[in-house]
């Protein structure tokens, strides 16, 4: 069973651009809290906390976000839902926080990595990765880390598709089109001097 994070935050009251500059001097930074029911609460967190927290969870596992309020802490299941950075400097200065029903359907992107070595690769062939996310629906305690493709088995001109996947139970891949999320792509010779001559 997965570890289950947490990350306290604070309200704030003070808005606008001069506060967010004044909170990011201390380190803070501003975010605001949502969910499904219209909630909407700003928030401050400390950054290295958040930093932390990303880097364990990404955007598509569910943490406990702790909203620290004058009636005490009150516990939201949460995924971090957008992060904005700052374009020069390795800092994060916004962050959105989305409330989750555990008990609902959610759907988040999730990565995707290939173990073995295809066999088309070793007849000439070159693997191509066509997706390094994969769309899926599940409960949120059921987010899988990671879609993981074994490719042993493909030859040249060969792709598995999303709907060729295995993934673990209570999770299901979203899309409308079968499409390729990794091939075995075999250039022909036509094709090898072509690259040659240009």
């Amino acid at each position: 069973m997965k570890e289950q994070l947490s990350l306290a935050v604070k309200p704030r009251s003070a808005k606008g651009k001069g506060a967010c500059r004044r909170m990011r001097v201390e380190s803070l930074v501003p975010g605001i809290f949502y969910d499904s029911k219209g909630t909407n609460i700003p928030v401050m967190v400390s950054e290295l906390p958040l930093t932390k927290l990303r880097e364990k969870t990404g955007s598509s596992h569910v943490f406990d976000l702790v909203i620290e309020t004058e009636d005490g802490p009150q516990t939201r299941p949460s995924l971090i839902w957008n992060v904005q950075r700052h374009p020069t400097k390795p800092r994060i200065t916004h962050v959105d926080f989305y409330g989750v029903d555990l008990d609902k359907v959610i759907r988040v992107s999730v990565p995707v990595v290939v173990t073995g070595k295809a066999k088309g690769v070793v007849l000439g062939g070159k693997l191509e990765i066509f997706r390094d996310m994969i769309e899926v629906e599940c409960l949120p305690l059921s987010v899988p880390d990671q879609v993981t493709i074994d490719v042993t088995q493909l030859d040249p001109n060969e792709n598995i598709s999303v709907a060729d996947l295995v993934l673990p139970e209570g999770v299901k891949a979203v899309f409308d089109d079968d499409y390729a999320v990794v091939g075995v792509v075999y250039e022909t010779e036509e094709e090898d001097k072509g690259a040659a001559t240009s």
